[in-house]
């Protein structure tokens, strides 16, 4: 039945063109504009490491002395040098990492200065955030406790500086420092970059990752955020009252978080206890997805835009209900007729559905077209994530299942309607 369902509602949209394309132009207005910002919602509040988001944790505390504490502030997003390799040192979770963002001049073979962005962590960063090596490995915990010299670039770097080759080996020149290249990385998309949202939430992996032990000796420069209190000449010294280390650990299992925020709470109480501050202290662990949400990485205009864009493909709704009903009272003789000659009101019902679906079909494939163009506009603004803005097949299907969910919603109060038309004053009025 339904393949003469199919050829009924054909022939009915066919007959009557410009109140067809007023439909689907209905429909795909709302559809297109609709599937815009989903997909910006759907990129922006993705999970960016979904086979471990919920074992990798933030560390935060406050432990800041007495004269920089104030009750109610939030617990702040790094740490100091003094706390992150204490913890790093205990080394307590199943993998635990420290790091900052930097930047550097490097040579280039040819003797061309070329600045680049850097990470100064330690050996665990790769097994924790699933960085592939395309040549050699990554550092070991030893290289960072023995301030090795050595480095992994990123493909694109080793494209840049090497063609592409195995440069395993090789000497990377940082002004008149050198460091040994021991690992090239694979293809790395990790979007937004969860791990350190201070220098940015979107964009390429950093150049060159270095041990954070051999950046501080290098004196290297850092980016992101450094919050300090009292006097301190180098904001980077071992016991410096400075907060700018990100930390993250590893923690597989329920039981070792436990154990682990217990480990923090000794922690903590251990500070108090040899007189670094008398308030109670601040501690929080969140997984990768409550520190993006804690972040604000979905901007709240996103949101809004998305609220408003539903609400516009509710008014194309509406419009669309007002045309099938026009539609199909109209046709109340023919469906009069039908009804006369033995059709049920289900198969009324289920045949004006069909001919509502097949406008939804219709107005996803111009809503398609409508969210791709949007899309491209999208990517031209000036903001960090536009570039990075495309529909994957999951939106794909997803907008002609809204499409043709939208349109059979529309659908239901015509179709009753029609369905309910007494067949003898339909005929009658014929």
């Amino acid at each position: 039945m339904f393949g003469y369902y199919l050829d009924l509602a054909l022939r009915s949209l066919r007959r009557n063109r410009m109140l067809t394309a007023l439909m689907v132009l209905a429909i795909g207005l709302g559809i297109g504009t609709s599937m815009t910002t989903l997909t910006v919602l759907h990129v922006l509040s993705g999970d960016p490491i979904p086979q471990k988001s919920a074992q990798l944790f933030r560390v935060r505390m406050n432990v800041f002395p007495d004269d920089a504490f104030k009750p109610g502030d939030k617990v702040p997003d790094n740490l100091t040098r003094r706390d992150a390799e204490a913890l790093l040192h205990d080394a307590r979770a199943d993998r635990q990492a420290t790091m900052s963002a930097g930047s550097m001049v490097i040579v280039s073979p040819r003797g061309d200065p070329l600045s680049v962005e850097s990470r100064y962590t330690s050996a665990d960063f790769f097994p924790m955030f699933d960085a592939p090596l395309r040549y050699g490995h990554a550092w070991s915990r030893d290289d960072d406790t023995r301030h090795a010299h050595v480095a992994v670039i990123s493909g694109a770097l080793n494209e840049q500086l090497f063609g592409g080759v195995d440069s395993v080996g090789k000497m990377l020149r940082v002004g008149d420092q050198w460091l040994r290249i021991v690992g090239v990385l694979g293809d790395w998309d990790m979007n937004p970059r969860f791990y350190d949202l201070s220098d940015g939430q979107f964009g390429d992996s950093e150049d060159v990752f270095l041990p954070l032990s051999t950046a501080l000796d290098m004196k290297l420069p850092t980016s992101g955020q450094t919050w300090c209190w009292g006097n301190s000449k180098d904001a980077h010294g071992a016991n410096a009252p400075c907060i700018w280390l990100q930390y993250w650990a590893q923690l597989d299992t329920p039981a070792r978080l436990a154990a682990y925020r217990q480990y923090l709470q000794n922690y903590v109480a251990l500070q108090q206890k040899a007189g670094r501050f008398r308030h109670p202290g601040q501690l929080a662990l969140q997984d990768v997805m409550e520190w993006l949400d804690a972040k604000g990485v979905v901007p709240s205009d996103v949101r809004l835009q998305t609220w408003l864009a539903l609400g516009f493909l509710g008014i194309c709704l509406l419009n669309t209900v007002g045309l099938l009903l026009a539609k199909f009272l109209r046709r109340s003789s023919e469906l009069g007729v039908r009804r006369a000659l033995g059709a049920s009101r289900r198969a009324i019902f289920l045949q004006c559905l069909v001919e509502a679906g097949v406008v939804g079909l219709g107005g996803g494939v111009f809503g398609l077209a409508l969210a791709a163009l949007g899309l491209v506009l999208v990517r031209r603004q000036p903001t960090d994530y536009a570039a990075f803005i495309h529909m994957d097949l999951r939106m794909l299907l997803g907008t002609f299942v809204l499409a043709l969910a939208s349109s059979l919603l529309a659908g239901l109060l015509p179709a009753w309607r029609a369905m309910n038309v007494a067949p003898a004053a339909a005929i009658k009025s014929n």
